[in-house]
């Protein structure tokens, strides 16, 4: 009993610490929503200018393949959450799945493709575009959300609430997922400058959330509290202490990458 109790003080602050550390993120330098989306996207992202769209002359806040990934993440998501099924565990059928993994190698194909744009003596299969890279990106992102969200469900919700099913199980259901994504990609291509603030915060968005769902699956089995949540309360403070370990991941990341580049002299 009295071990208990010294885990719950200790559990306790460590929920109280991450509160400060997600308001000293959002409080230190720079202060506007705007410059944190691109000081996210500086953590995880090489925001090269000619691989970056720009929406009325500003670049977003990551690369077009970035912008992609995360945008077709979070599309997945709430694609998840319309068809009712956070409580899932189960992988989509074999025929989805296949091209969930089809779509994942395709931009891995593309992206190595772009890299040798680099590499003046290998010569490349097709010329780079931003459109391609966005849109692999986007297809990457949905299968990463399709794959992993399993994962997330069996390690935070009790075995009483989850669900033999797939997020995604028929293919009515796998091509609305794909509308969701092909939304995100034409909102990218309009280049509307209205849809700057917006793009900007929901890539950035879907980066913060894939780390916090990665980080919270680490902090539940520190912590010996996985598979035990029956409500969205009882994850509140995991998932608290696992924002607060993405921002300390970004900051870190953010604070590497500036220093190898002053010492290299790197361009970007």
């Amino acid at each position: 009993m009295a071990a208990a109790s010294v885990f719950g003080r200790r559990y306790g602050l460590l929920a109280a610490l991450s509160l400060l550390v997600i308001v000293g993120f959002a409080l230190s330098p720079p202060v506007t929503v705007f410059s944190k989306t691109h000081a996210i996207g500086y953590a995880i992202c090489h925001q090269i200018p000619g691989r970056t769209f720009h929406i009325d002359g500003v670049p977003l806040p990551l690369c077009a393949r970035c912008t992609g990934i995360y945008l077709g993440f979070l599309a997945g998501l709430l694609g998840m959450l319309a068809l009712r099924r956070q409580y899932a565990i189960d992988l989509p059928p074999t025929w989805i799945l296949a091209t969930l993994v089809m779509f994942i190698g395709v931009m891995a194909f593309d992206g190595i493709n772009s890299f040798v744009e680099f590499v003046p003596s290998i010569p490349q299969l097709y010329a780079s575009q931003n459109w391609l890279r966005l849109v692999t990106g986007t297809l990457h992102g949905l299968a990463i959300s399709v794959i992993f969200y399993p994962v997330v469900s069996i390690s935070v919700w009790h075995p009483d609430l989850t669900q033999p099913a797939a997020i995604i199980e028929t293919g009515r259901e796998f091509a609305a997922f794909l509308a969701a994504g092909g939304v995100a990609i034409l909102a990218v291509l309009w280049q509307n400058p209205l849809l700057l603030y917006p793009l900007a915060i929901l890539s950035t968005l879907g980066v913060l959330i894939i780390l916090t769902m990665i980080n919270t699956i680490i902090v539940l089995v520190i912590t010996r509290r996985e598979a035990l949540a029956r409500t969205w309360r009882d994850v509140l403070v995991p998932v608290t202490m696992a924002l607060a370990i993405s921002f300390l991941l970004i900051g870190g990341m953010d604070w590497l990458r500036a220093a190898i580049t002053r010492a290299a002299n790197l361009p970007f």
